[in-house]
Order: C-alpha cells, then structure tokens, then sequence
C-alpha cells in the first residue's frame, strides 16, 4: 500500500498509509465529537464517524463541487457568497444537509472552514471574519494570479502560498488544500476506481492536516501529505505537480516524497 510522509516542525511523523491515516482521523473525530473541539457530536451511522460542518467562503464552481461531494460523504455544509439568495437553488438541490448563507454565517458555522475564492480577496476574508476562524481548520484552494489578484498574489508567489496565506489568515489552523487540482477533473474525477487522483497537502498543524486528509478522501480523492505550510510552494501554480490531476504515486514521484536518498 502507499504511504505518505511528512515533516512538521522538523519531527518527523514518519510513514504512514492511507489506513492508518484514515484511522487515526476517525480516532480524532470521535474525541472532538465528545469535547466540542471541531465536529459536531452528529454521526453518519453508515460510515461510523461523527459528522462535520463545513463553511464554504465563496461558491463558485470549487466551493460548489467539493459541497456536493461532502454532502453526499454525510457532512453538512453551508455554502456562501454575499447574495445567498442567488445559492438557494443549489442549495435545495443538494438536500437537507446544505444550507445557504453569507460568508460571515459560513465562518460562524463551520467545524472546517473552506475558502475558495479569487487569491486576491483572502486578505479581506482574513480581516472580516477573523474572530469566526480563530482555531477552527481552515482549507485554502486559492491560487495567486498576479495579472487578476494583483499584490496580493505577487507576495504570495514570492513567499510560497502556505506562508503567505497563514500571513492573511492569523490565529486558524491552516492547510493548503485541492489547489491543484481542476476543476473538470475535481467534477469527473471523484471515487474513480484505481489509482485515485491526489490532493497534496501542507500545514503546520498536525491535527489540521488529519482533518484535511480525512475530508479529501470521503471526497474521492487521495491525500498525500507533503509537509509543513512553507513546502506548500512545491505544489503552487506552475510547478509540476499543479493543475494535472496526478495520482498520489506520480505526486510523491515528483516531490521526491517518500523516496531512499542516494548514497
């Protein structure tokens, strides 16, 4: 089976598979149902795991997707955009577990807090609704296109993204998060047989990064867990590991994760 293998704070948590990994979330989830501390004591008696709720800070074609595949994993959500009129036909369309809201409901409501708007927009999300977000997991899809995000995404770009956007976002529990892959295989791609598609992830939180992990494969999708935030930049925009659609084995190939060194 595959593993993963990261380096957090420069311990190493050495290699774990997806079972394990999986495993060790659910443990988490189990404990956070019974303290408070990021799930909702709700359970899916399917999948024997306490149920999330996920806060979607902007719901374009990425925020709306990846609702539709955590409803249907069992979690509620509660997608947003500052007209959520204009998201109740989404909404109803995907059932009683997803609602409709601003972004500032979202960021109140969220266990998880998903953010899936243009990079240039994070600074005002991380302003507006820092006291929503402190210590909750946040996931952050935004990619930095100096041409349409303009100084904001030209920081980002020299910094690495997951540096720069803990920057943005003080006091949350952040992972970079489903920034690589697009959208057309994201919709396509979900619980295909095989190789799955992967979703490299990166952040300083442990924890965080086992929530992450959790919610990417009830998604469909494999986690491949890379390491810290600032390693985050070894799957920014225009890197080989961006915007392909690699499986978890070609990502760890290309960033030479888990791999013996040389003699």
């Amino acid at each position: 089976m595959s593993s993963t293998r990261t380096h957090l704070g420069g311990a190493c948590f050495g290699a774990w598979s997806r079972r394990d990994l999986l495993r060790m979330a659910g443990a988490m989830a189990a404990g956070m149902a019974v303290t408070g501390l990021g799930m909702t004591a709700s359970a899916d008696p399917a999948a024997g795991r306490s149920r999330m709720k996920i806060g979607i800070i902007g719901a374009g074609r990425m925020g709306g997707a990846l609702a539709e595949l955590w409803v249907r994993a069992g979690h509620q959500v509660l997608l947003s955009s500052r007209h959520p009129e204009n998201l109740k036909s989404l909404a109803d369309r995907l059932g009683p577990l997803a609602g409709a809201g601003t972004p500032r409901e979202a960021a109140a409501f969220g266990d998880v807090i998903l953010i899936a708007v243009p990079y240039g927009a994070l600074p005002q999300v991380g302003r507006d609704f820092a006291g929503e977000m402190r210590g909750k997991v946040v996931l952050d899809c935004a990619n930095p296109f100096p041409h349409r995000d303009g100084p904001a995404a030209e920081d980002a770009r020299r910094k690495g993204t997951g540096v720069a956007s803990a920057e943005h976002l003080p006091g949350v529990r952040l992972v970079r998060a489903f920034n690589t892959i697009p959208f057309g295989v994201l919709r396509s791609q979900a619980h295909r047989a095989g190789e799955r598609v992967a979703v490299p992830l990166a952040g300083d939180d442990p924890a965080a990064l086992e929530i992450a992990a959790r919610l990417v494969e009830e998604a469909g999708f494999e986690p491949v867990v890379v390491g810290a935030l600032a390693r985050a930049r070894e799957f920014d925009v225009g890197t080989p590991a961006f915007g392909k659609g690699l499986t978890a084995r070609e990502v760890r190939q290309t960033l030479g994760i888990g791999q013996t060194p040389k003699p």
